[in-house]
């Protein structure tokens, strides 16, 4: 993990990666959103790994949590580090690149390189802001078919997400089924508690109550609302782990030699929580932070969509964490519920791991064998 070389001669690496850009609609030909708003144009960033088969039968879709982007495997030129699902997918990995197509890109309203509130608005010149519409998990969805469209595949193998990437997941599955064979729905939830809202709350507030928030337009004023966007990532960071995981990695452990008791960093972990801030800044937008963590908040697809057994319906994959408190596996207990009350095929797994949330993004070997083994029946059963 130190270097760029080291990767590079990793067989499991899908090694050097570019990310792309293509523009899905146009002002001419927006996007409709689900709040009835047209959105164009509409930039996506996307990568993609591994080949597309001859019958376009075996792409797969990934998408991503609350502040991921596209870059989900493999290395840029110059990065420290690997894309953020690097050990799911490669040459031998559970998605094995050999045999999948794999397309991963920054969904609608992000900030890193899909069109979002953070980008200049063409019919004003000025970026978005708050000017930018409410958005929906359909709208992501919808972006998503496009981008598949575009890169010539019909009919998906598969499509996975975790947390947020697990809803797009569900809805696309619910709202498209005839498109989607396979779903896998990982640490994620089909409404949200109220608990998880009041978190999403907090960050927020902590954002547009900056003094640099300035409405929304701080883009103009050339500050940003750093301070809130730190205290919504280091409280969000929290909640990804459980409290097992935060004890073993620090522990009481101080930060420094010295004892004597003030208002500083006084102990590992709040050194811990600022240096997730300080990096989260240099890659996340506030104002993407706001829309997108909203968007989770109004998420109930079982109320939009009406479930009815299907002749070809799809077969899912649930997958929870025992320490999850974020999203608990009580939230994929519901899901797999709502699933079987139709009659779909669901195998559903709770997976024991110490370190909560954030567990989906680890190698953990009941996991990854979990996924191994349902990605392998899916390619053999086909689309």
């Amino acid at each position: 993990m130190g270097g760029e070389l080291t990767v590079h001669h990793d067989p499991g690496s899908v090694g050097l990666v570019e990310t792309r850009s293509v523009r899905l609609f146009t002002a001419d030909a927006p996007l409709t959103l689900a709040s009835g708003r047209t959105l164009g144009p509409i930039d996506v960033a996307y990568e993609t790994y591994g080949t597309l088969n001859a019958d376009g039968s075996n792409a797969v879709v990934i998408c991503h949590a609350l502040t991921g982007d596209a870059h989900a495997a493999g290395w840029h030129a110059g990065a420290k580090g690997p894309g953020w699902w690097d050990n799911l997918i490669g040459p031998g990995k559970p998605l094995d690149t050999d045999r999948f197509f794999v397309i991963s890109s920054n969904l609608l309203g992000g900030c890193m390189g899909t069109t979002g509130p953070s980008t200049v608005n063409p019919e004003t010149g000025n970026v978005y802001g708050l000017d930018f519409p409410l958005l929906a998990i359909q709208d992501f969805v919808e972006v998503h078919r496009a981008l598949v469209r575009h890169l010539g595949v019909g009919r998906l193998l598969g499509v996975i997400g975790g947390s947020m990437g697990g809803m797009q997941a569900l809805e696309w599955s619910l709202r498209y089924p005839d498109e989607v064979a396979n779903a896998a729905i990982i640490a994620a939830s089909s409404r949200l508690t109220a608990q998880n809202i009041a978190f999403s709350a907090v960050a927020r507030r902590a954002i547009m109550d900056d003094p640099n928030f300035a409405g929304g337009h701080y883009a103009d004023t050339g500050q940003s609302p750093d301070i809130g966007l730190s205290i919504a990532r280091m409280m969000a960071h929290i909640t990804y782990l459980s409290e097992d995981a935060f004890t073993e990695k620090f522990g009481r452990a101080p930060q420094n030699a010295s004892r004597r008791p003030g208002f500083g960093v006084d102990f590992a972990v709040e050194s811990y929580l600022g240096h997730q801030a300080e990096v989260f800044l240099e890659r996340f937008d506030a104002l993407s932070y706001l829309y997108l963590s909203r968007v989770m908040d109004y998420f109930d697809p079982f109320a939009a969509h009406e479930l009815v057994a299907r002749r070809r319906p799809v077969n899912y994959l649930v997958v929870s964490f025992d320490t999850d408190w974020r999203f608990s596996s009580a939230h994929s207990r519901r899901i797999v519920r709502r699933l079987e009350s139709a009659r779909y095929p669901v195998t559903f797994r709770d997976i024991t791991s110490p370190w909560g949330h954030d567990s989906f993004l680890l190698v953990i070997d009941a996991y990854h064998d979990t996924l191994r083994a349902w990605f392998d029946r899916a390619l053999e059963v086909g689309v």
